[in-house]
């Protein structure tokens, strides 16, 4: 075979690659931005019970103004239980205050947020709620979302997802404000389009409930970074794919400087992770069983962070221009590349319009690429050194100076 038709085939191949990501991306965006509000009907289910587990390391800062601000929620048959996980700070005494339940747990080995929710639902498996929700310890829920994913838990008998944002920081620099609007698609955008389509949702960390019946046969115990989409896998091949609850808001803390660094690094090295691990996952179960769901998951979660698809695009396109002017290759490469881009710049024009522009002012659109380029070490990093332990940003570590 000659050069020029190996080639060739190759750079085929890499614009299928980057193609298929920015085409789902797109997808998503647009169903997101072209459909009418959804509403939600729970009016003839009755309300569950339900538990709120709240896994707290070091969160005295907002650990009281979280969990009153959760018992307005509640119904007298409902409980708060926090777990108090290797802390260092009064985050124990201070969430006994607010008259709820708290679990303190010290595991010099066994750290992170899975071991901390499986050693509190050990705890209440002899008397279990109809419905689980897991709220992180700096998250504040906009009122009857509670009410809303446990109801519709009850009624899919699934996983549900509330829309998971966060706040800005005192003061945001543009680069808080990009990383917002990256947030913003991947977390509020993504999903509520593919909930419009009637797919699936991924599991992002905090406000989500499940159905006692399903949550008490899963191990939690776990400390990989990317918990939640594993967990998102796990339940779709076992046929329980989480549902997206555009009706309810949990809001948590985006952090500054080192420490949004820190949060930022762990986030994208486990979406990377997740790509690597649990996409031939779910392809093979497609192959295998036919599987739909498991064939849309794949083609979801193997859209990578959003600088890193927008750099693996230019690099791409740059590539296969250079190989177009210097061989004589055929122009299909760049074509399929360049439908690519069309795709990937349209979403994201879709998202912006409809849900970023009070976190990204058009003014401030020109500096998205320098954003993008500062992402570079943290993807190499993960080439290097990934963080493939669930860690806390640096705001939760003990002071060791």
């Amino acid at each position: 075979m000659e050069f020029n038709t190996v080639f060739n085939v190759i750079l085929i191949t890499v614009g299928i690659v980057i193609l298929i990501p920015c085409s789902v991306f797109f997808l998503e965006c647009w169903s997101a931005f072209i459909s009418p509000s959804s509403s939600l009907n729970i009016e003839n289910i009755e309300r569950p019970k339900t538990t709120v587990l709240i896994p707290a390391h070091n969160e005295a800062e907002q650990i009281r103004e979280v969990i009153e601000g959760l018992l307005l929620q509640l119904t007298e048959q409902d409980q708060v239980i926090v777990i108090a996980d290797n802390c260092d700070d009064n985050t124990a005494e201070l969430a006994k205050a607010t008259g709820v339940k708290v679990l303190e747990r010290e595991n010099a080995t066994d750290r992170g947020k899975g071991y901390a929710l499986d050693y509190a639902i050990q705890h209440i498996k002899h008397d279990p709620p109809e419905v689980l929700v897991i709220l992180d310890g700096d998250c504040v829920l906009e009122p009857n979302s509670i009410k809303n994913i446990s109801c519709q838990a009850i009624a899919t008998g699934r996983p549900i997802q509330s829309t998971y944002l966060m706040d800005q920081p005192e003061n945001p620099s543009l680069k808080d404000n990009i990383s917002m609007f990256s947030l913003k698609v991947k977390n509020q955008v993504r999903l509520l389009g593919l909930n419009r389509l009637g797919w699936h949702s991924l599991l992002t960390g905090s406000g989500m409930a499940f159905p006692w019946s399903l949550i008490s046969q899963v191990s939690l115990a776990g400390s990989k970074t990317t918990d939640d989409t594993q967990l998102t896998v796990d339940l779709a091949l076992a046929g329980s794919t989480p549902v997206f609850c555009e009706q309810a808001l949990v809001t948590g803390r985006l952090m500054k400087d080192q420490d949004a660094q820190s949060q930022r690094s762990r986030w994208e090295h486990g979406q990377l992770e997740m790509i690597v691990v649990e996409v031939p996952r779910l392809l093979k179960a497609f192959f295998t069983t036919g599987s739909i769901p498991a064939l849309g998951l794949a083609l979801d979660i193997s859209i990578p962070p959003l600088s890193l698809l927008i750099m693996t695009w230019f690099i791409t396109m740059g590539s296969v221009l250079l190989a177009t002017i210097f061989t004589s290759i055929s122009l299909v490469p760049v074509i399929m590349v360049g439908i690519a881009g069309v795709f990937l710049i349209s979403g994201l024009f879709f998202a912006w319009i409809k849900f970023g522009r009070s976190d990204l002012p058009l003014k401030n659109l020109i500096a998205v690429p320098f954003y993008i380029l500062s992402k570079i070490p943290i993807y190499l990093k993960f080439l290097v050194k990934p963080q493939s332990r669930w860690l806390k940003t640096e705001r939760d570590l003990p002071d060791n100076n």
